[in-house]
C-alpha cells in the first residue's frame, strides 16, 4: 500500500510539473509565500474550496488547521529564495500568481495549500 500511495505521489508531481505556468518574464529572486499544512489531500481539497466560496480567508483556515508552527501566523512564511524549500514546494511558489492558491502539494511534512502574497 505505501509503494502505491509513493508511485501515486511522484505521477501526481510529474503532472503538476507538465502544467505549471510561468507567470512573468522578469526573473524572481524571491517569494514571500504562506501555506496550510494538513495530513490529507481531501482535507486540503476542502479547505481550499472553502477559502475560495469565500467561507473564511486564507489565514483564517491556516490559524484553524495548519499543523506547522507557521499556522498561527496565518501562514507566513516570509520571504524565501530558490533552493530554501523542498522541491516540490518551491516549484508551485515560484510559478504561483500572487494571491492565487494552489493546488494541494505533497511533500514529506504532508499536504500544502500554498498562497504566495509578494515576489521580489
Amino acid at each position: 500500500m505505501k509503494k502505491l500511495l509513493l508511485y501515486l505521489s511522484i505521477a501526481f508531481l510529474f503532472i503538476i510539473g507538465l502544467n505549471h505556468r510561468v507567470v512573468a518574464d522578469v526573473p524572481v529572486t524571491e517569494v514571500r509565500a504562506s501555506h496550510i499544512l494538513v495530513n490529507n489531500y481531501y482535507q486540503a481539497e476542502q479547505i481550499r474550496k472553502s477559502i475560495i466560496d469565500g467561507e473564511g480567508s486564507f489565514e483564517e483556515y491556516a490559524k484553524m488547521y495548519s499543523s506547522c508552527p507557521s499556522g498561527q501566523k496565518g501562514g507566513d512564511l516570509g520571504y524565501f529564495r530558490r533552493g530554501q524549500m523542498v522541491p516540490q514546494f518551491e516549484v508551485q511558489a515560484f510559478n504561483l500568481p500572487v494571491g492565487e492558491i494552489s493546488k494541494p502539494v505533497w511533500t514529506q511534512f504532508g499536504w500544502h495549500l500554498i498562497k504566495v502574497t509578494d515576489r521580489r
